[in-house]
């Protein structure tokens, strides 16, 4: 008398299947969403710095005023060009602006492939050589700013925005504008970070 016991590959097949599709749809899956929606945070962010720079770029180069109670001849007037901390903070703005529009393919990149390091690790570097130069023109403009607002007594530095209201309007809104850019390079580096780590 033998007794024989049926083995059904299929079920085997199919047991084994069962024990091993969740975790693997769950490490991939999970974390693909999760590095997927922090790409498309990432590009959300580089759309509003790219606006910030561009409207801190804009907004000083045409901040020029001239006080109108003199004659054609001898005339009162402030421009961001009259100060190297202007010209520097204009031409910085616009090349951080021209970055983050170059950086909007590898953002796109890291969207579309969520796992891919190299990318997102390439940004990550850029961002904060961005971020470095970005924080250098807004704080030297804002210490002119300062000056125009309050001046300096012990300098001499008088304060020059009762006369030239709408050039200090301007220029403060500009140097605004580039602290609200340095903010999201912040974020942006730190999102960053935390895709790297994710993928480790």
């Amino acid at each position: 008398m033998s007794t024989t016991i049926d083995i059904n590959p299929d079920a085997e097949s199919s047991a084994a299947a069962k024990g091993k599709a969740p975790l693997i749809g769950t490490s991939t899956t999970h974390g693909g969403g999760n590095n997927k929606g922090i790409a498309i945070f990432d590009f959300l962010l580089r759309l509003g710095a790219i606006i910030a720079a561009f409207c801190a770029a804009a907004t000083m180069v045409t901040s020029d005023e001239t006080l109108p109670f003199f004659t054609q001849f001898f005339q009162f007037e402030a421009g961001y060009d009259d100060l190297p901390a202007f010209q520097f903070f204009v031409i910085t703005m616009a090349i951080i602006g021209g970055y983050l529009v170059l950086s909007l393919p590898f953002s796109v990149v890291a969207i579309i492939r969520p796992h891919a390091v190299g990318p997102r690790l390439l940004l990550l570097i850029l961002d904060i050589v961005a971020l470095t130069l970005n924080t250098a023109a807004a704080a030297a403009a804002a210490a002119i700013v300062y000056l125009a607002h309050n001046g300096n007594q012990s300098s001499n530095w008088l304060a020059i925005c009762v006369q030239f209201g709408d050039f200090c309007q301007k220029v403060s809104g500009a140097v605004v504008a580039s602290f609200v850019s340095v903010v999201v390079f912040m974020l942006l580096v730190v999102i960053s970070g935390l895709a790297l780590r994710k993928q480790n």
